[in-house]
């Protein structure tokens, strides 16, 4: 099992597999690289993948500190570091997104592509869920808010596999930390600093993360592309992953 270090000892755990150019995959809020396990095999074919389990997640450690999507990046960076990659394509989802935001910004020199999936500006630029989406979640029984976080991620034709909604393992206060640190990043001013050529995607139908973020940051980001996957939810990147995959494949390797 690989772990790299971070700048305060956090253990983070990683792993690699495939050829070809590095490809960091970054999962979304509370989960852990489990999230990329039905369309990573698919990447390793023509890149080297990197996946990692955010602290607090999976087999990293969970240090009960603040957290912020600022940290997740220069985690990240750590890794690529231990993994002896200087510059890697970088394809961020959800909270993974708004990850790979921050390291695109403040790490120019190691982002070659950048790819943004469902995600947001964050702040006060950025769409907010529903009130009602909100509700939804915050059920009581946990049974009911597991069937309404599905909802969100896929359409009701999907029939699983189910890889994004939730480390099981994660302690409480860790969900909270992860929460918080989603909830509270803005990166809206360092946008415009992007460099690397950037694909942002979102489905059409997503409310969880809503779609009108997806144009905000590509006008925000020097000359980004867009592409919007018709009657899509929040888990585009697994319920869709014939159409997202060739087009993440075919923007990397432009």
């Amino acid at each position: 099992m690989t772990h790299a270090r971070a700048a305060d000892g956090t253990r983070l755990f990683y792993s690699v597999e495939g050829s070809g150019p590095p490809l960091l995959l970054i999962a979304g809020q509370s989960n852990s690289s489990r999230w990329w396990s039905q369309v990573r095999a698919d990447f390793s074919t023509q890149f080297t993948t990197i996946v990692t389990d955010h602290r607090g997640t999976g087999s990293s450690d969970k240090p009960e500190t603040s957290y912020s999507t600022k940290q997740f990046a220069a985690d990240c960076i750590a890794i690529l570091g231990d993994a002896g990659i200087g510059k890697a394509h970088v394809y961020g989802t959800s909270m993974g997104g708004r990850i790979a935001q921050w390291i695109a910004a403040s790490h120019g020199s190691r982002v070659e592509r950048l790819v943004l999936g469902c995600t947001s500006p964050g702040g006060p630029h950025g769409i907010e869920r529903s009130a009602e989406v909100r509700k939804s979640l915050a059920q009581t029984d946990p049974m009911k808010a597991r069937r309404a976080l599905e909802e969100l991620m896929y359409t009701p034709a999907y029939q699983g596999p189910y890889n994004t909604l939730g480390d099981p393992q994660m302690p409480p206060y860790a969900k909270k930390l992860h929460l918080f640190a989603s909830a509270e990043h803005d990166a809206w001013d360092v946008l415009p600093s992007i460099t690397a050529p950037t694909l942002v995607v979102h489905g059409t139908d997503d409310i969880f993360n809503p779609t009108a973020n997806a144009p905000l940051i590509t006008e925000r980001i020097p000359n980004a592309r867009m592409h919007l996957i018709e009657g899509a939810r929040h888990g585009y990147f697994e319920e869709f992953k014939d159409e997202a995959t060739p087009l993440v494949v075919d923007f990397l390797q432009s």
